[in-house]
């Protein structure tokens, strides 16, 4: 992707976002990068990474990462460093989703639901602190979920949203404690048009779910959530933290 000319809203800063092959995250390293960022895009489907990485430029990195694994942040955050320089940004996007409700969701499940969903966003928020905090601060974005507050088809999915929701709040509070400038804010969507989603409604349009074919639905794009997220990136946000946002269409 040729860089487009915009606004410049978060120029010249660096921003890891992890499960960047596709869907939100995807949208938010095009929309980072078109507004001035330079990107490490992580994920485990490299093939899919590396392509974002292609169609944004030399503006972006791919760096496989599983999230749950420690040792893969700490080789994400040397990479992202040595290419680009100091982190502003992290986008803690990776995910996984389970459909089942408390009755039907095995422990072997719960915690691979949290192992990404839960460990992998504490493992973020963790070194990014680490890795901002003597750089003069930055913003850390946690992708949670209207499934934070409770959905009964999805157990462990909204338990680990809710773990997001509420890891967002101690991070916050503790760095404006510690007096690091740095931010920590969650969205929560309620339902975006990605290729996760889209199979469960049957693969649709999209065109024809959306928000533009109907003012009443449940279903964003991930341009929307991607807006959000640039903002809170960018130093428009720089008094915002500890927020837990909404995206839904009056849920």
């Amino acid at each position: 992707m040729r860089r487009q000319t915009g606004m410049g809203r978060v120029e010249g800063k660096v921003v890891i976002v992890t499960g960047a092959a596709s869907g939100i995250g995807r949208q938010d390293a095009l929309t980072l990068a078109r507004e001035g960022a330079r990107v490490t895009i992580t994920d485990v489907n490299e093939e899919a990474g590396r392509a974002v990485a292609k169609e944004i430029g030399d503006a972006a990195m791919f760096v496989r990462h599983d999230v749950s694994d420690e040792r893969n942040w700490n080789a994400v955050l040397a990479a992202t460093e040595e290419r680009f320089g100091r982190i502003h940004g992290l986008v803690n996007n990776a995910g996984v989703l389970l459909m089942a409700s408390v009755e039907d969701t095995t422990l072997e499940q719960w915690r691979q639901v949290h192992r990404v969903n839960s460990d992998g966003y504490f493992l973020g928020c963790k070194h990014a602190v680490a890795a901002m905090k003597g750089g003069g601060g930055g913003s850390i974005v946690n992708m949670s979920s209207v499934a934070a507050f409770g959905l009964p088809f999805a157990a462990a999915y909204s338990s680990s949203k809710g773990s997001v929701a509420a890891l967002t709040s101690s991070v916050a509070i503790h760095c404006r404690s510690a007096g690091y400038r740095i931010r920590c804010n969650s969205i929560h969507p309620d339902g975006v048009l990605t290729p996760m989603v889209l199979p469960m409604l049957g693969n649709p349009d999209p065109k024809t779910v959306g928000y533009d074919a109907d003012p009443t639905t449940r279903f964003c794009d991930p341009g929307d959530v991607a807006n959000l997220v640039l903002f809170l990136i960018s130093d428009e946000s720089r008094f915002i933290s500890g927020a837990q946002i909404r995206i839904t269409n009056a849920y």
